[in-house]
């Protein structure tokens, strides 16, 4: 089962990132730099997960389509989906959640839990980090890598064992489809025992593929 990288390590590159924010702009962007952070994030960041040709382009495509449709068209932010949820707000709606799946990346590698403008002032700096790093199928690659499908069930690998028993570059469109269900709250969302709203969420997660 793949868990997630130790809190020292986090700390660790909290701290490298707030050191980093104090340089003089001029000096973010160079080489010398960029070569820096990509040798701290391929040290701290490797996933002992599968790689993507492990991975089945099913689980890439379902939970895309359930969680972040336009992933491959942003450079990290959605800001048309910021701007719907805000308009749903204003109009008396519910304030639904518009975070890509770089933000949730940068959000479950790095940080904490907690809610507070300096957290997401973090959660920002570190989602332009790894966008400007690494490409669209490595952060894909580290979020079915990290993500929780289960009570501390980290990760798309252990998730296709757990619950159906193969591996996951063997799992079906129907069954990456059912573990993206789950992906809003996973100990609330039972793979193991779907209820009628998750399996409702499956099929629509399923007519969302297709169309990609």
């Amino acid at each position: 089962m793949y868990c997630s990288p130790s809190w020292l390590h986090r700390s660790a590159c909290v701290y490298c990132c707030v050191g980093c924010l104090c340089l003089p702009r001029h000096l973010w962007c160079t080489d010398i730099l960029k070569t820096w952070w990509t040798t701290v994030l391929t040290s701290l960041l490797n996933t002992h997960g599968p790689v993507q040709k492990k991975i089945s382009a099913y689980a890439s495509s379902a939970v895309i389509a359930a969680e972040d449709q336009r992933f491959f068209l942003h450079s990290g932010f959605d800001l048309h989906s910021i701007q719907s949820s805000i308009d749903v707000y204003m109009d008396g709606g519910r304030l639904r959640g518009a975070s890509t799946i770089s933000q949730q990346v940068a959000k479950n590698l790095f940080l904490t839990p907690s809610k507070s403008f300096v957290r997401k002032g973090l959660e920002v700096w570190f989602t332009l980090l790894i966008e400007s790093l690494w490409s669209k199928e490595r952060i894909l690659t580290v979020y079915l890598n990290i993500a929780e499908f289960g009570d501390h069930l980290f990760g798309i690998e252990a998730a296709s064992q757990h619950y159906f028993g193969v591996h996951a570059g063997q799992i079906s469109r129907s069954q990456a489809a059912l573990l993206a269900a789950t992906l809003p709250n996973p100990i609330l969302l039972r793979a193991a025992q779907p209820s009628s709203y998750l399996l409702k969420r499956q099929q629509w997660i399923l007519r969302q593929m297709q169309n990609q």
